[in-house]
């Protein structure tokens, strides 16, 4: 059996390039945190006697910002509204945010990892963030459906693809008589 210590080592090796660079790409989670957390229950307590169950809308959008050299904010906005037909029973606004780190990947990779892989890695423990909002304002908790954040990264690329193909289709040809 080889010694664990000289594969180590030769991993080690392997993964350093001139002068000790590390030149192997590298992506994860620095830290998680919530940005901003907002809870309303604007009809309390006369919500609470309100026998018809809430129609609940989830809208969610997706963020990233550089913070340096190779750290991207990546800014999951989770807005949830339920309202009755006597008026709206909860509003909770999250703002979920993760630090990553991105080294020696390439541009379009990276975007995927933002936009896509990265709200996937942080979306459950908004979802428990909310669940947990929506319970201390006195509601049973809201456990929001897991979101395919692959598949709509997909949709959206093919989406502007689309419009960027109908835009330059719609462009006027250029003509020999300049």
């Amino acid at each position: 059996m080889a010694d664990e210590g000289d594969i180590l080592t030769d991993l080690d090796n392997q993964a350093a390039g001139p002068n000790g660079a590390d030149n192997l790409p590298a992506a994860g989670i620095i830290t998680q945190y919530v940005k901003d957390l907002s809870v309303e229950n604007p009809n309390a307590p006369d919500v609470f006697q309100w026998t018809d169950a809430p129609k609940v809308d989830v809208q969610f959008n997706i963020g990233a910002q550089p913070k340096g050299d190779q750290v991207t904010e990546v800014e999951l906005k989770i807005n949830i509204t339920a309202t009755t037909a006597k008026g709206a029973a909860y509003i909770v606004e999250l703002s979920y945010c993760g630090l990553i780190g991105l080294r020696n990947i390439p541009e379009d990779q990276a975007h995927a990892f933002l936009f896509a892989e990265a709200p996937r890695i942080l979306f459950p423990f908004a979802r428990r963030v909310v669940a947990d909002a929506v319970r201390d304002a006195g509601f049973p908790p809201l456990m929001v459906d897991p979101i395919d954040f692959n598949g709509l990264y997909i949709q959206q690329l093919q989406a502007k693809r689309a419009q960027e193909a109908a835009a330059a289709g719609d462009a006027p040809a250029p003509s020999g008589d300049a």
